[in-house]
């Protein structure tokens, strides 16, 4: 009640700061005093004023106390970039593994994000022309909110900047590892239009994209427009040679038919069945000496590598000029997607919603039998395709001008709404299927087990199309999420100081945000074969937010930079509010060189989606046993309980008691340019997060319990404790599988402490080259000295940077050249990603190079031509320690060598 009391208060205090303070400073002002040469020359802008990312005052030097990283829309395309996402994914800072549109089992395949410092996904803020977009509906991992990266057309795109740092203080919440702003373009003159078409060497994956862009202005009316339309066909696993088989290492095949007695634990001799299927997945079936029928491509045959995508983006701004200073302004941005893959195919084992056995009455034993349905019995692959139709939009309207009777203030009043939609349609085996292949259940014998008396012809005769699809039936999830926000700030000077003039920036916001996420209701009719009931989520929160940001010339060499800000978040019946605040300097001791140095707070609202998740049951796409491996003495590389699929049940919970994040964190480096074409920077960055809220990953879960039982860690630690809770197991005298796992218990908590630090350098060098040429020379390096994780207080510190179990990058190079002449550009750019645990977790693999290759050939005044190649030297990192696919999945794709044509023309002026 407190809190809701002195809401009025906050709110007058946030507009008198906003509108207030620039009247009562106004008389102090004797004078208006111009940005410092040093400034100017830093910024190599001729004293212009613009906004950076990182504070809403404007500056004349783009180099502040925090560096920012720019990619420009030119960028995109010179640099061998396919969209927003590439861009982002390939900068040095992005040194976090993500399961991204391509990663295969995940829970968003139709969307792409990145983990800047390796922190994850949700401790980078995403913003769009400086403001919040809403989330992606469905949580990354099935945990985190994030922002889809894979949303944003690049045609509109004017550049992309990227504050290396916390910014809570500025931003509010999510800004603890840094801010990504995506600015759009806000003039144009004429229209263009782009083609764009291309593929892969080693086949699957051609891609068209058309863009039509244009803009002008007639009186007071000014506008911009974007259209994107793209397509791009899947990779599938069995397109790639070196991972067409899951056994060419030398494992055993996949069981795609088997009849297991389950009280002896051995197979029961298919006979002839092998060779009635034979023909399946390519010809590829075999019988193992276990026995039962086997083949090598059962997985390769359904796993897309490169999911398929359709989209449509379109966006739009206008602006009209009430009078020479005000203007009101607006700008839309619609999304389209429609996006399919395939991770695995139709799978069916014996009464799988029960203990997968039953009692066959013809032969007097408990048996276990299972089929993996082929494509050619089901009319293709593609009829098991994953479904994900996506709308998103976010709309901007405001207006903007000189607050009356001041002579430097400015303001902006805007309302911005985002709003994101996905339905998910995925293909699953109906309830029926136990008696296509059993026949009739008669009943249940003294023990609970159900009784049948199966022919076992059927489980070795192939399917048809017709039949399979009396059996097979589809689920529709669907999925939105919405976010909106008032905003009214205020920037001027407020005084002047020997050195120059105080500036002061002000900022209130109110809004709220939510999601739903809606289960197909035939999940809980029992209309499906071994799917546990489902629970729909929801929830929102409403935040208001004040903060202030002050720019300080203490010297004419020394600007110091001090912001503060309160945001309070109200959601599930309990209010939480928080201020931040950040200090920065900026020395310069001489024109060309600047040191600077930032501190600031920053915060976190626990995720939504772990807050309001409801009670789920369901099982991961597939799941790594390392308890049963170490108990069998089987090889990571061929235990039968590797990435087996479908994975181990789970269930899942949220929690309304998670209190926010704190973090801090520290920057300070050095920028030396002395002309205007040269320019170095090197900046050391620490990040520290305390109450982190985290859903504890199932595989590290599964892992601690291995290394907990075998000794490797204390068994009464706190991680063994919450460990060996978390996984729940057949006893070891069960009749069928046991110890294998039943549930997997998840729910977030506050863990006690992450960290990480590490250094970042920059360069760039323009040379001037006379008749040959000029050149471009650039280059980024991330390299993360300390990355440490501690789950509970009383545990040790974890070493992630050195963990084997961390698939984090420690060191990021990206290097470019750039050729100029005449008509003619070349760019050659190279990234160098460092060493990764190998995927049995034994040891590390080597660093891997990229290297993409553009040139472009201005035909005249309005036409040009390009040719892109990524991944010149047609390289794929493999990776065969733990078996198929034989890549480290997430870091690397397997695509190969991929080539664009694309082809510019200018209308207009």
């Amino acid at each position: 009640m407190h809190r809701f009391k002195t809401w009025p208060v906050r709110s007058a205090l946030s507009l008198f700061i906003a509108y207030g303070v620039p009247y009562v400073y106004q008389s102090a002002q004797a004078q208006t005093t111009q940005p410092s040469p040093a400034a100017d020359d830093a910024a190599g802008n001729d004293g212009k004023q613009v906004l950076i990312t990182g504070s809403r005052i404007p500056r004349a030097s783009k180099e502040g106390p925090t560096s920012v990283t720019v990619i420009t829309g030119e960028d995109i395309e010179k640099q061998g970039y396919r969209n927003v996402y590439d861009a982002l994914n390939a900068q040095t800072q992005n040194t976090g593994m993500t399961q991204g549109a391509d990663f295969g089992n995940t829970f968003t395949p139709a969307a792409n994000t990145i983990s800047l410092r390796g922190l994850g996904p949700n401790h980078t803020l995403i913003l769009v022309n400086g403001r919040r977009v809403a989330d992606y509906p469905v949580a990354y991992d099935g945990s985190v909110n994030f922002v889809n990266l894979a949303n944003i057309p690049s045609a509109l795109v004017d550049r992309i900047e990227i504050l290396n740092g916390g910014a809570s203080a500025v931003y509010g919440s999510d800004a603890i590892a840094g801010v990504v702003n995506v600015i759009l373009k806000k003039k144009a003159e004429g229209f263009d239009l782009n083609i764009k078409a291309g593929g892969t060497q080693d086949g699957g994956g051609s891609n068209q994209r058309i863009q039509f862009t244009g803009g002008g202005g007639s009186g007071k009316l000014s506008g911009v427009f974007g259209i994107e339309l793209s397509r791009t066909q899947p990779i599938w696993s069995r397109q790639r040679d070196f991972m067409s088989s899951a056994s060419s290492d030398g494992t055993a095949p996949t069981r795609i038919a088997g009849r297991l007695n389950a009280d002896s634990g051995d197979y029961i001799d298919p006979g002839a069945g092998c060779a009635q299927v034979g023909k399946l997945f390519s010809s590829s079936v075999v019988k193992t000496g276990d026995p039962y029928c086997a083949s090598g491509k059962a997985q390769p045959s359904y796993w897309t590598t490169m999911t398929q995508n359709e989209s449509k983006n379109l966006f739009g701004s206008l602006t009209y000029q009430l009078t020479p200073t005000t203007e009101v302004f607006s700008d839309l941005m619609l999304g389209f997607n429609s996006t399919q893959n395939n991770t695995r195919g139709p799978n069916w084992t014996s009464e799988g919603g029960g203990n997968s056995y039953f009692f066959n009455q013809n032969t007097g034993a408990n048996e276990s039998w299972s089929r993996r349905i082929a494509p050619e019995e089901i009319g293709g692959a593609t009829r098991y395709n994953k479904k994900w139709d996506d709308v998103a939009g976010n709309w901007t309207v405001g207006v903007r001008g000189d607050i009356p009777a001041t002579s430097s203030w400015k303001y902006e009043a805007a309302y911005n709404i985002s709003a994101y939609t996905s339905k998910q349609t995925t293909p699953l085996l109906l309830a029926n299927v136990d008696s296509f292949f059993l026949g009739p259940r008669l009943g249940y014998n003294s023990d609970g087990v159900a009784i049948y008396a199966p022919d076992p012809n059927r489980l070795y005769q192939p399917l048809t199309p017709d039949q399979f699809n009396s059996i097979a039936g589809e689920a529709t999830t669907r999925n939105k999420s919405w976010t909106q926000t008032l905003s009214l700030s205020a920037n001027g000077e407020l005084f002047n100081l020997p050195a120059g003039p105080v500036r002061l920036a002000a900022v209130t916001e109110f809004g709220n945000q939510g999601f739903s996420n809606t289960p197909d209701p035939q999940i809980n009719q029992g209309v499906f074969y071994n799917n546990s009931d489902a629970e729909g989520a929801s929830g929102s929160r409403k935040r208001y937010a004040l903060g202030t940001e002050l720019n300080i010339p203490l010297l004419k060499q020394l600007v110091a930079t001090v912001a503060g800000r309160y945001d309070d978040y109200n959601f599930a019946g309990r209010s939480d509010g928080k201020f931040t605040y950040n200090t920065g300097l900026e020395f310069r001791p001489a024109k060309t060189l600047l040191f600077r140095g930032n501190y600031a707070t920053s915060f976190r609202a626990p995720d939504m989606n772990y807050i309001y998740s409801t009670t789920t049951r369901g099982y991961y796409s597939s799941t790594t046993d390392y308890y049963r491996c170490a108990q069998t003495g089987q090889a990571l590389a061929g235990c039968s309980f590797n990435n087996y699929s479908p994975g181990a049940n789970y269930i899942q919970t949220g929690s309304k008691d998670l209190k926010p994040e704190n973090s801090k964190s520290w920057s300070y480096g050095v920028v030396w340019s002395p002309t205007s074409n040269f320019d170095v920077s090197a900046d050391f960055w620490r990040i520290q997060i305390d109450n982190l809220v985290t859903n504890l990953d199932p595989d590290i879960i599964l892992h601690n319990e291995a290394n907990c039982r075998a000794g490797q860690l204390d068994i009464n630690s706190p991680t063994c404790v919450d460990a060996l809770a978390r996984v729940i197991r057949n006893p070891p005298n069960a009749v069928f599988q046991p110890n294998a796992i039943q549930d997997i218990l998840v729910n977030p908590i506050n863990a006690a402490q992450e960290r990480t630090s590490g250094l970042d350098f920059s360069g760039k060098w323009r040379i001037k080259g006379g008749s040959v040429g000029d050149f471009v020379l650039k280059a980024n390096y991330t390299k993360v000295l300390s990355h440490h994780y501690r789950q509970f207080a009383a545990d040790p510190d974890q070493d992630l940077l050195n963990s084997l179990t961390n698939p984090d990058w420690g060191s990021k190079v990206n290097a470019s050249v750039t050729w100029l002449s005449g008509p003619w550009t070349s760019t050659v750019q190279v990234t160098r990603y460092g060493s990764l645990p190998s995927a049995d977790q034994t040891r590390r693999i080597s660093p891997f190079a990229l290297v993409n290759l553009s040139a472009g050939y201005q035909i005249n005044s309005r036409a040009s031509v390009s040719l892109i190649v990524n991944n010149v030297f047609n390289s794929v990192k493999q990776d065969n320690t733990a078996g198929w696919p034989y890549y480290p999945v997430g870091n690397y794709n397997p695509y190969g060598r991929m080539g664009w044509l694309e082809f510019n023309y200018h209308f207009g002026s």
